[in-house]
């Protein structure tokens, strides 16, 4: 618990009303999230941009279990966001947050979410510059829900999914399906959750490391690897090039209890979602540049080329098993496996 008390060890109704316990809460919520919020409580941040642009995003978080082996939903919280300014090659800079919480959900457990924010948030280097929170009633929320918006600036310029071209090779940072794999042995009880872990981290210090290593250009475009899975991000760029990316079966990064786990759940990990993934789609002269900077850095050691891109229109994606014969990757319909980031 923070040095800071307040006078309920849950969160009840009042606790959003703008009386005393709000007061309350508000100085919990500061004092945990410590030096990286640089909010003045005044209605808005006001906050200084350097730079002719700066790139902006926002998602919010409902995350099954909120709670997992190692981490939780303010780390997802934190690292979803930071990760989507990251791969348009801006450098993550400030980050609101926002909360809606269930009464009952307990004072204890929030703290280790802002702790979780804190230290995320100062391993990104962001900063967090204003928020706000909302309680609702029991039931109507699944005990919390986070938003977060974030704002990056560019030094360099950014990267489009129009700039893929023929010829490109495609590059994941590290293991794909580890973290749908571990929430879900969690949620039911698959037993593999010790041996899978989530793979939840913030790339933006990764992917500098690479940008700064390669001539700029040489990384035409980056996606994390989120909800869908490398399909979803793939069939995204081979529809919006109007070509067939090709992968090898073999060549894709994951973990044998993944793979395990996944042939019980009757899928693959290619439709699995991750948080600490990144695909790159790289020229390909910088492929060997892209590799040894991307392994270099803890996130990026199990970095592979997985496939490229190539000339044949038609905007599919297929991929080479290991019997040689070429497939096509079908995209998932529907929710195939459940939300878990």
């Amino acid at each position: 618990m923070s040095r800071t008390e307040i006078s309920s060890r849950e969160i009840v109704l009042d606790h959003g009303s703008g009386a005393t316990l709000s007061h309350e809460l508000i100085s919990l919520i500061v004092e945990t999230l410590g030096d990286v919020y640089v909010g003045e409580m005044e209605d808005s941040a006001t906050l200084p941009v350097t730079g002719g642009r700066i790139a902006m995003t926002t998602d919010s978080f409902v995350v099954d279990p909120p709670f997992f082996g190692n981490g939780d939903i303010g780390k997802i919280a934190v690292c979803g966001t930071v990760n989507d300014l990251a791969v348009v090659g801006a450098r993550p800079t400030y980050l609101t947050l926002g909360m809606i919480l269930e009464t009952g959900f307990p004072v204890e457990k929030l703290v280790r979410v802002l702790t979780s924010i804190r230290d995320t948030a100062r391993e990104a280097g962001v900063l967090i510059v204003c928020g706000d929170t909302k309680v609702v009633r029991k039931g109507e929320a699944d005990q919390i829900y986070l938003n977060t918006t974030g704002v990056g600036t560019f030094s360099r310029n950014p990267l489009r999914m129009r700039d893929v071209r023929p010829g490109d090779r495609v590059v994941l940072s590290g293991p794909i399906g580890n973290h749908t794999v571990h929430l879900l042995s969690i949620r039911e009880g698959l037993g593999f959750e010790t041996r899978v872990l989530s793979d939840c981290a913030p790339l933006n210090g990764m992917l500098e490391q690479v940008f700064v290593n390669v001539p700029e250009g040489a990384v035409r475009s980056v996606r994390d690897v989120t909800r869908g899975g490398l399909s979803a991000v793939l069939h995204e760029y081979a529809s919006s090039g109007g070509r067939t990316i090709r992968i090898e079966e073999a060549a894709l990064p994951v973990q044998p209890e993944t793979a395990m786990a996944m042939d019980m759940l009757g899928t693959n990990a290619i439709h699995a979602a991750n948080e600490g993934c990144a695909c790159l789609f790289v020229a390909p002269e910088a492929e060997a540049d892209v590799l040894a900077a991307l392994r270099s850095h803890r996130y990026g050691a199990g970095a592979v080329t997985i496939g490229e891109v190539t000339g044949e229109a038609g905007g599919s994606v297929v991929m080479r098993g290991a019997d040689g014969r070429w497939s096509t990757v079908e995209e998932m319909q529907g929710a195939e496996l459940p939300r878990l980031c």
